[in-house]
């Protein structure tokens, strides 16, 4: 039987989540980038593993997008920009998380139909 590589696939899979699972992150405290890739990663077991340019230029279309906001915080060494989410971010979120919620329960309803793995 052929093989077949799943790490491309997962690569696309994981470019039309990073932001919302991003966003979810800095909904619950506003937080640097290193802590948001940690935080996503710690929450996934391990599996979403983000590089920091993922990271940084999702950041940056995000707040280009105005789902969030950039302050500095100068107390840390290095200085750290802090995220948070506005209000329209906060609004897209919830969006996306409903729009999730149906994505996945269909998903789950046509795999359930009978694909079994090898």
């Amino acid at each position: 039987m052929r093989e077949y590589p799943v790490g491309g696939y997962v690569e696309q899979l994981l470019r039309g989540v990073v932001e919302p699972l991003m966003l979810c992150i800095i909904s619950e405290l506003p937080s640097h980038g290193y802590h948001i890739a940690k935080e996503i990663e710690r929450r996934s077991s391990g599996y979403f593993r983000l590089t920091a340019s993922t990271v940084y230029s999702a950041l940056r279309r995000l707040e280009e997008s105005g789902l969030v906001s950039s302050t500095w915080f100068e107390a840390a060494s290095p200085r750290r920009r802090y995220y948070s989410l506005t209000d329209k971010g906060r609004d897209v979120l919830c969006m996306k998380l409903r729009e999730w919620e149906r994505f996945s329960l269909a998903a789950e309803q046509v795999l359930a139909g009978g694909l079994s793995p090898a």
